[in-house]
C-alpha cells in the first residue's frame, strides 16, 4: 500500500468537501472554494470528517496516482483553509521591486524594468527586498513565484537576482589575478 495515499484527510471544521460525478472534488473554506477534477480510476469517499481515497489494483501507474490523488485532495484542504505563500528576495545593487495595485515591477540591470500583472486568485506583496506571492493553490503560487524568479535568477559568483527566501546558493570562486 502507498504509505501516502492510505492516510485519510481529516477535514477541519468550517471546510465543506463534496465529491461529484468523474472524480471532481469540490472543497469551500473561509479562503474561497477550489476545484479539481481528480484521475477516474481512484475512489474517492467521504466518511464523516475524513476523506479516504483507495486503489482499484496494485499496477505501477495505480500505485501512482494514489499518493498523488491524496496529496492533490489535502493540498486544496489546507489552501482554503490556511492559503499558501512563498517568499522571494532581491539581491543586487540597483535590482528592485515595486508594486502598484495588481502590476508588480522589477528593476533587475535590464535596460526595461520588467511589469508582471498578478494571476487571477493570486496576490503579491513588496516589503523592501522581499516579495511574497499569496494564494489558496498551491500549484499557482508556486508557478508565479516560478515566474518570477526566472526574470534574473541567482548567479553563482556574487549571489545576484532573484532566489527563494530559502534556497541555497551555491557559490563559486572568482577569478584569481596572475603572480
Amino acid at each position: 500500500m502507498s504509505r501516502i495515499g492510505k492516510m485519510p484527510i481529516a477535514v477541519p471544521a468550517g471546510v465543506t468537501v463534496s465529491i461529484a460525478e468523474n472524480n471532481k472534488v469540490t472543497v469551500k473554506g473561509p479562503k474561497g472554494t477550489l476545484e479539481r477534477v481528480l484521475p477516474q480510476e481512484m475512489e474517492i469517499k467521504l466518511n464523516g470528517d475524513q476523506v479516504e481515497v483507495s486503489r482499484p489494483s496494485d499496477l505501477k501507474k495505480m500505485k501512482s496516482l494514489h499518493g498523488l490523488t491524496r496529496t492533490l485532495i489535502n493540498n486544496m484542504i489546507i489552501g482554503v483553509t490556511d492559503g499558501y505563500e512563498k517568499v522571494l528576495e532581491v539581491n543586487g545593487v540597483g535590482y528592485r521591486a515595486a508594486k502598484s495595485g495588481k502590476k508588480l515591477t522589477l528593476n533587475l540591470g535590464y535596460s526595461h524594468p520588467i511589469e508582471m500583472e498578478d494571476p487571477e486568485g493570486l496576490e503579491s506583496v513588496v516589503d523592501g527586498n522581499k516579495i511574497t506571492v499569496k494564494g489558496i493553490d498551491k500549484e499557482k503560487v508556486g508557478q508565479y513565484a516560478a515566474e518570477i524568479r526566472d526574470k534574473r535568477r541567482p548567479e553563482p559568483y556574487k549571489g545576484k537576482g532573484i532566489k527563494y527566501a530559502d534556497e541555497h546558493i551555491r557559490r563559486k570562486v572568482g577569478k584569481t589575478g596572475k603572480k
